[in-house]
């Protein structure tokens, strides 16, 4: 295994006091395997009523990947699918061409911990028709002193009921005690570690709350010593194969489908729908980055 970089994931506020770490995409590391993007949200303790509240946007050429760990969160979307994710529990919305929701902490909630994740889909199924799916059960063991929860792709005989379409794999790993743990790998893949609560050492290098880990590909094993109350999210995956545009809520294969997709977005354009029962407005696309587009 190459050297591992050390990533410090930024703040990011989401609006009504949520502020959350981004660990990818950063400078450093854009993607692991087809994992785009890594937000992490809390632990966070909220009056009720000021919880979590992304207002309807537009999503295209990605799949969204939500882990719930504490609290309950309303996912609404543009396809009619109203559905509540709870401690445990993934939602797994594919983009495809285009697709609008909306997120929200639940009016009595007071909590919140979750991580949110994007998966690029390769060009080949970029374009697909949008769809949703909620998975309420988990592939879930004890090992090691450690209880892990399969959240996507195959670990330890076990595979996730997640619709992916690249190789990859994302775990959660909790300790109560602390100690050592030895994680499998396939050395086709290239994994990153976040902590989401605790640290962790990889050899001499310790990794606290928010600092990401890149290990890169290669190993079949990785030790780890966690400390007390720790709780990682281990994900992996085959080198994603192709070049994507990253834009604000968009994926693409180039500036000109971003570009594209934003002003269709800002003109109402029927590619990306409407989210009903929610009453709050439609998140404005920041301007392109880039000139003449």
């Amino acid at each position: 295994m190459r050297q591992i970089e050390k990533i410090e994931a930024r703040a990011a506020d989401l609006g009504n006091g949520m502020v959350i770490r981004r660990a990818l995409p950063s400078r450093q590391r854009r993607m692991v395997g087809a994992w785009c993007f890594l937000d992490h949200a809390g632990p966070i303790d909220f009056a009720p009523g000021h919880g979590m509240n992304v207002g309807a946007h537009p999503h295209t050429a990605l799949q969204t990947f939500t882990w719930l760990i504490e609290g309950d969160v309303l996912h609404r979307d543009s396809l009619g699918n109203v559905q509540v994710i709870r401690p445990g529990q993934v939602n797994l919305m594919t983009a495809g061409r285009g697709v609008v929701h909306t997120e929200e902490s639940l009016p009595e909630e007071r909590r919140l911990h979750a991580a949110q994740l994007w998966i690029a889909l390769p060009s080949s199924v970029a374009d697909c028709e949008p769809a949703f799916d909620h998975y309420p059960d988990r592939p879930r063991w004890a090992e090691g002193g450690c209880t892990f929860t399969l959240l996507a792709g195959t670990y330890g005989g076990n595979t996730a009921p997640a619709k992916l379409h690249s190789p990859l794999v994302g775990v959660d790993v909790c300790s109560e005690q602390g100690g050592a743990v030895e994680l499998r790998l396939n050395p086709r893949f290239e994994y990153g570690i976040l902590p989401l609560e605790g640290s962790i050492r990889i050899g001499a290098e310790r990794f606290a709350t928010d600092e990401f880990a890149y290990l890169g590909d290669g190993a079949d094993t990785l030790s780890l010593e966690l400390a007390a109350g720790t709780r990682i999210l281990l994900l992996g995956g085959e080198p994603f194969g192709e070049q994507i545009v990253m834009w604000w809520n968009f994926v693409g294969f180039s500036k000109e489908e971003i570009a594209r997709a934003q002003r269709e977005w800002e003109s109402g354009d029927p590619r990306f729908g409407e989210v009903a029962g929610h009453d709050g407005k439609r998140l404005a696309a920041p301007a392109l980055p880039w000139a003449g587009y």
